[in-house]
């Protein structure tokens, strides 16, 4: 399914196309991204029981030095309806940002960013969190997990996914991508 433009307004219909496919394919996992807080909001909507859910937040200090934009209340309202909360650093971004900003130019990691970019900004969200999930224990190693992502807030782009680590990152596979803005 392509929605005619990102953005939030794609969230609900996003999230029912996740959980129709994790149903539909029998797969166990969903890994979702949240920054502000909005689409972990609608998760909890939702009947997850039959899921391993893991939300994948913004590293403290992505938009204000030793802050993050999840509050702590909603981290325990995830963390009581059973879903993970990952906060880490970015691995398509990370310490690679930092020389970009201190020195100028595009390092290797980043240029893998912008490639999946190409497709759309929630493709590269939905490679980058599984396998952040992935490295930090949350997802088993060998799965196809459904992976939710977006463009800049709200979720719009949902892909079955096989992560590899991040020291193998080119070993992850993008198996569907069930919807996605134009």
């Amino acid at each position: 399914m392509y929605f005619d433009k990102g953005g939030p307004d794609n969230t609900e219909k996003a999230l029912d196309l996740a959980f129709e496919a994790a149903r539909d394919r029998g797969l166990k996992h969903i890994v979702f991204a949240t920054s502000t807080g909005s689409t972990a909001k609608a998760f909890l909507k939702r009947d997850i029981s039959a899921f391993n859910i893991v939300c994948v937040t913004h590293a403290y200090g992505q938009i204000e030095k030793g802050q993050n934009e999840v509050s702590d209340i909603l981290r325990e309202e995830l963390k009581a309806a059973g879903i993970k909360v990952l906060t880490t650093t970015h691995v398509l971004s990370g310490a690679e940002r930092g020389l970009q900003r201190k020195f100028g130019g595009e390092y290797p990691v980043e240029i893998i960013a912008h490639t999946l970019r190409m497709l759309s900004a929630g493709i590269k969200v939905c490679v980058e969190i599984p396998v952040m999930a992935l490295d930090a224990g949350l997802i088993p190693y060998g799965e196809k997990i459904v992976a939710v992502g977006g463009t800049n807030r709200g979720a719009d782009t949902v892909a079955i996914v096989s992560p590899a680590h991040a020291n193998a990152i080119f070993d992850t596979r993008i198996h569907e991508i069930i919807c996605k803005p134009l």
